[in-house]
């Protein structure tokens, strides 16, 4: 009985030795995405749903569902909601916000990545569910022009350099 459970535990700690070697070499956002095709049954052949042809790149719609239980099939023409049109990481990302309740530290600390990237990607995400791709740069620009603004007040003497502080810190 003691042999069978040494063997038991050096089976273990040779099992954690691998887990530990595959953490360390594979990016955990990626591990996390192939989890996500782990939960469908055995046996079963579906696939994530792709939003752009592969042929010509433009958005795809959906023409057929169809039910797993007793297969009726109903045939039109369905939209993708935006989430559809995320690519399968910006999506892991903007399941772990929402799961962390929009907590930047959080996300920060579940993902393992600074805080300045959860902002950008963040604001990459809110861009493609816009659908605008100047909306980041439309919001940058006009940040810039009200700093130009505050500064050339200064400059002419408009405003006072604790105005101007105030004012670039509200901006």
């Amino acid at each position: 009985m003691n042999i069978l459970i040494e063997i038991l535990l050096c089976h273990i700690n040779i099992f954690n030795i691998y887990i530990n070697y595959f953490n360390l070499n594979i990016d955990i956002v990626d591990l996390e995405v192939y989890i996500i095709d782990i939960k469908r049954k055995e046996g079963d052949r579906m696939y994530q749903v792709i939003s752009s042809c592969p042929v010509c790149g433009k958005k795809l719609k959906v023409v057929k569902l169809q039910c797993e239980n007793c297969d009726t099939v109903i045939e039109n023409d369905f939209c993708l909601s935006k989430f559809d049109y995320l690519s399968t990481e910006d999506l892991f990302f903007a399941e772990t916000f929402l799961k962390c309740r929009g907590n930047i530290k959080e996300v920060e600390k579940e993902l393992k990545i600074s805080y300045p990237t959860v902002r950008s990607r963040l604001d990459d995400i809110i861009q493609k569910l816009d659908g605008n791709p100047n909306v980041r740069s439309n919001v940058q620009s006009a940040s810039s022009s009200r700093k130009k603004e505050i500064l050339n007040a200064l400059e002419n003497g408009e405003i006072t350099p604790e105005e101007a502080l105030e004012q670039m810190k509200e901006n």
